[in-house]
């Protein structure tokens, strides 16, 4: 058989050909130094690989410029707009042709001066690079300067904004410091920009670059946004301290379990301090912030050794939070070994790491060995879910049971949901029981049923007035810049519990799985002045039939401030003071009229005043001394400060009065000795306007505050959490 297989051996397979030695061999390739504009592109694409490495370096300079303010404004995930405003020390004019040529700066002069650098930037290469792959234009005033500067840049180089116009930089009006727009980033290299997979994915980094020197820079405000957005993606002010930036980027979770970290060592040469997270908080991922020598860097081993670290405390599956800010001699820093300066080499890596590990896992030790538990604080995260989702379980495989039960039982599972845990079980349904049904109810002060006043509204056909007064647009942005997010969640998902005290004019809501106690005075105060600027011009009115005499008001008021000035009511003419603010009233009552909804007449009649809110009428008991404070508290010099001061004053002659604590039960004894409780009766009139307190705060103010409040910072003081379901069963599961 083995004879009848052929077997061709005419080429056989794995053996070496020779070649054709009548072809011609190609010529050896010469070397060539490559184009300049090619050298540079080549740069720029190491420097810059995406948006977010731009706003980096950009950064950076503004820092090193001592800038106090730092705002970016990003569109299209800073490929179409990349915009950094900052109020540093700006640019010389005369520094501006060479500003975007490659390796020009202000802070190297020899080669050792590497050894020592202590800013961010040094090889002037940031704005060179950009200026190759993105349309570039600087905006710079230095504070000797009586204008601002703005030049175009292309391939390093200036260019004219449009053909045929100059190229040297044009004055125009600006603040002191330097702003830098990049349009159109890689528009000359597609392959690059097609890279990228979605703006939202480029925005997400660049607000994690940011949050990451929000939290390092102390004394330096950062803002950053989507061009055409009113709201911050992040907000961090100046005078914010390290755990107070950590909370605005990184949550109130993470901000309430911060541990204090420094560590020191003389014989490797370095400093470290940063705040970590203690053994009661845990995340599905590490956030490591890491700061060498004030950059902003990543260091795998850095962080894989502080995991280790946490491993022994944390439960199986928990990352935790760390922001380290390392100080290391200059000369033991090799900075220069990453285009993007991402890494950074130092001496004595290992011994280093091992020295911050110790004192890491030395803090979470002391921390465990003796923990202090927060009853109170001052706000929560809101951000807690108001009831945790029903996860879908599956039993254990039955022991004594043939194929078919066992998929009976599977099929079965599907439909059986987990209990979830009591701390996160929260009441949010409105018609469930409250906590004023276990009050003792008052008797009806009239005996009806219900004591409800039906008011009587006139529609009518004018149109809304577009507000275009730059004072009102100043008043509301102010207004957007004052607020706080967390506290803005609060009001806007919370669950109204219950007024606490009238006099003190207290509330409780319920936010997540928290209880706080809210001064409904403040909370209504900020309400009423952000509807009056909101609805500018556009009030309702609450007429008066007949009208009421404004000097006989006027003078109840002075009366009242007389008897309450004591000693000093002498030294005023109480006369003159209602004469003034009647005149002062009346000469502006077209004013009033217009803007307000306030009707005067000339013979001093008011006629009607401005309705802020459906459903609910401000005290009249409080129209005399509004009126009265009108002439001396509301600045009618300015127009800013006149609609300000005048909106102040409304909101608060809107704020629900103050009433007495009810009248508690006494017990007396009888002739056989037993004691009996004896309600004291309220006087009817303090009872109706209790009763119409309460009925307006829980279905109209709380309501239209849960709608439409824009809680600002001011607010923070009349808030407080006096309860945390999960942090009581933490305490109680410790006890």
């Amino acid at each position: 058989m083995a004879e009848d297989i052929e077997i061709e051996t005419s080429s056989p397979r794995g053996t070496k050909r020779k070649g054709d030695d009548s072809l011609p061999l190609p010529a050896p390739r010469r070397i060539k130094a490559l184009a300049q504009d090619v050298v540079n592109k080549i740069a720029a694409g190491e420097i810059i690989v995406a948006p977010v490495h731009a706003l980096k370096e950009l950064i950076e300079n503004a820092v090193d410029a001592g800038s106090t303010a730092l705002e970016v404004v990003i569109k299209d995930g800073g490929l179409k707009l990349l915009q950094i405003t900052d109020n540093g020390h700006g640019i010389d004019k005369e520094d501006l042709p060479i500003l975007c040529e490659r390796f020009t700066t202000s802070k190297l002069k020899a080669f050792e001066d590497l050894t020592s650098i202590g800013t961010y930037g040094f090889r002037g290469e940031a704005l060179a690079s950009i200026s190759h792959i993105a349309h570039l234009n600087v905006t710079t005033r230095t504070k000797e300067s009586s204008c601002a500067w703005r030049a175009y840049y292309a391939d390093g180089k200036l260019a004219s904004p449009k053909p045929g116009q100059s190229a040297e930089p044009k004055p125009i009006a600006g603040r002191p410091g330097t702003q830098i727009t990049v349009e159109d980033l890689f528009y000359n290299v597609p392959s690059r920009r097609r890279a990228f997979r979605s703006a939202s994915e480029e925005y997400a980094k660049i607000l994690d670059m940011v949050g990451r020197y929000s939290v390092h820079c102390l004394g330096v405000s950062f803002s950053c946004k989507k061009h055409g957005d009113t709201t911050s993606g992040v907000s961090v002010p100046a005078n914010a301290g390290p755990v107070d930036r950590i909370r605005q980027i990184h949550g109130s979770a993470v901000a309430n379990e911060l541990v204090a970290l420094k560590a020191e060592n003389e014989r490797w040469g370095f400093k470290c301090e940063g705040w970590i997270s203690n053994a009661n908080h845990n995340s599905k991922r590490t956030t490591l912030l890491l700061f060498i020598n004030h950059r902003a860097v990543e260091s795998p081993a850095i962080k894989k050794s502080v995991e280790q670290t946490y491993a022994t405390f944390l439960p199986k599956g928990g990352h935790p939070f760390a922001y380290l800010s390392l100080d290391i001699e200059p000369q033991r820093v090799d900075v220069n070994v990453h285009p993007t300066k991402r890494e950074v080499h130092f001496l004595n890596e290992d011994e280093i790491i091992a020295i911050i590990c110790d004192e890491i896992r030395n803090s979470l030790s002391k921390v465990d060995t003796s923990r202090s538990f927060m009853t109170q604080s001052l706000l929560s995260n809101p951000k807690v879910p108001f009831a945790t989702p029903m996860k879908q379980t599956t039993p254990s495989t039955p022991t004594t049971a043939d194929t078919s039960d066992r998929h009976s039982a599977k099929t079965v599972s599907k439909t059986i949901t987990k209990k979830p845990y009591e701390n996160n079980l929260v009441r949010t349904d409105a018609s469930a029981r409250k906590i004023t049904s276990m009050l003792q109810p008052h008797p009806s002060v009239d005996g009806g049923a219900n004591d409800e006043d039906e008011m009587d509204y006139e529609y009518t056909e004018k149109t809304a007035t577009v507000c275009r007064l730059t004072s009102v647009k100043e008043l509301r942005a102010e207004v957007r810049d004052a607020m706080h997010n967390e506290l803005t969640d609060i009001i806007s998902t919370h669950t109204f519990v219950g007024i606490v005290d009238e006099e003190k004019r207290i509330a409780a809501i319920q936010g997540g799985v928290k209880l706080f106690l809210v001064d409904y005075g403040m909370l209504c105060n900020e309400y009423f002045y952000q509807v009056g600027l909101t609805d500018f011009a556009n009030y309702g009115s609450i007429r008066f039939n007949p009208p009421l005499p404004l000097e006989e008001l006027l003078t109840v008021a002075a009366e009242l401030e007389k008897n309450n000035a004591g000693d000093a009511a002498d030294e005023v003419d109480w006369e003159e003071v209602v004469e003034s603010v009647k005149e002062q009233l009346i000469n502006r009552r077209l004013m009033l009229i217009d803007y307000f909804m306030m009707e005067i007449t000339k013979e001093g009649q008011l006629c009607s005043l401005p309705l802020l809110v459906k459903g609910y009428t401000p005290s009249i008991a409080k129209l005399p001394q509004f009126l009265l404070r009108l002439g001396p508290h509301v600045d009618w010099d300015t127009e800013r400060g006149c609609f300000q001061s005048f909106l102040r004053e409304l909101a608060s002659f809107y704020v629900p009065e103050c009433l007495p604590l009810p009248p508690s039960a006494s017990t007396t004894k009888d002739a056989s000795g037993k004691g009996k409780q004896k309600v004291a009766e309220e006087d009817a009139e303090i009872a109706l306007r209790r009763k119409n307190i309460r009925r307006a705060i829980e279905y109209v103010i709380f309501p239209a505050c849960k709608a439409r409040l824009v809680a600002t910072r001011g607010l923070l003081k009349g808030v407080m959490e006096v309860a945390n379901l999960k942090g009581l069963y933490r305490v109680f599961e410790r006890c």
